[in-house]
């Protein structure tokens, strides 16, 4: 459908929901705000998002939500990164992470429709993530326009984060929703480790790793957090480097994260605005899900107060 005069737009994956059930829960909730029908637009397979969201906003839409899974809310964000246009956030997918750690509804697509129509808003920083940066893209301001270039709101991961989305079916992750991710995760567990290299706002450190994860906030699903000192607005990416050497390794990392404790062998985090990571041999990457390819090298950057995004009116 076309978005040439929608005030407000659903970008919507037809894939995680009724269609049906979805117009008439949107529809009720829009009447209950006192405004028109949003204008449903769908996600296809060559794009997930990203031409819909930035057809939205030339149009002029006032209000542009993201309906399916964590790829969709990813792909709309960053086509509204800048624009000042809100991002409403609609549960559909397996983890709805943006929305955990926003505080919003993930269980009642009414509720957060609720939210989305009536809601106020909030300005969030987003995370971009860079493949194999060439030199010109290792130093300075980051230019967001190149193809290498990925936005994240919640996490991006090398190596093993990456490994075990990969290997999780979306068929399984439709049924199982995150024991897919655990399933998958057992698979990997005695994978070999690989160097890493990584410099964050110009310190340096190196080990053998498992896996790095970057995020510009922390929780995980079930209220896990992997990185308890980040915030979705302090203008910083935090960063975990996971590093067990056997599986009595990787249960005392997740005992850590768990129970919410500090550091310790298998695992070191720090914080910082740009960051560096290199490895050999080249790993498996992905940005809040969405499993890219392997690279050798990527640069990590912070860009502060950049995505409005509709909240409760009794979020902070």
């Amino acid at each position: 459908m076309n978005a040439s005069s929608a005030e407000v737009v659903v970008v919507v994956n037809p894939m995680k929901v009724d269609l049906d059930t979805v117009r008439t829960i949107l529809r009720e909730a829009a009447s209950a705000a006192g405004m028109e029908a949003p204008t449903l637009v769908e996600t296809t397979e060559d794009d997930p998002g990203f031409g819909q969201a930035r057809e939205a906003v030339r149009n002029g839409a006032s209000l542009v939500c993201a309906l399916g899974g964590d790829g969709t809310v990813r792909a709309v964000a960053q086509e509204l990164v800048g624009t000042g246009v809100p991002l409403g956030l609609l549960p559909g997918g397996t983890g709805n992470l943006l929305a955990r750690n926003l505080g919003l509804p993930i269980d009642s697509l009414a509720d957060a429709a609720g939210v989305a129509f009536s809601g106020q808003d909030r300005t969030i920083d987003v995370g971009w993530m860079v493949v194999d940066p060439d030199e010109s893209q290792l130093a300075g301001s980051l230019s967001t326009d190149a193809d290498n270039a990925h936005c994240f709101t919640v996490m991006a991961g090398v190596g093993f984060d990456a490994q075990i989305m990969d290997d999780a079916p979306e068929g399984v992750k439709d049924k199982a929703g995150w024991a897919a991710y655990v399933a998958s995760g057992g698979k990997h567990l005695a994978d070999a480790p690989f160097a890493l290299n990584l410099t964050v706002d110009g310190r340096t450190s190196a080990c053998d790793a498992r896996t790095v994860v970057v995020g510009n906030c922390g929780e995980l699903t079930g209220g896990m957090v992997l990185l308890p000192e980040a915030a979705i607005d302090d203008g910083r990416l935090d960063v975990a480097t996971v590093s067990p050497e056997s599986l009595a390794g990787w249960i005392g990392v997740a005992a850590r994260v768990l129970t919410d404790r500090g550091d310790g062998p298998s695992l070191q985090r720090d914080q910082g605005e740009d960051l560096t990571v290199r490895v050999d041999p080249p790993q498996l990457c992905e940005v809040d899900g969405d499993v890219l390819t392997e690279a050798a090298r990527l640069r990590f950057s912070i860009q502060a107060a950049c995505l409005v995004v509709r909240v409760g009116r009794d979020s902070a």
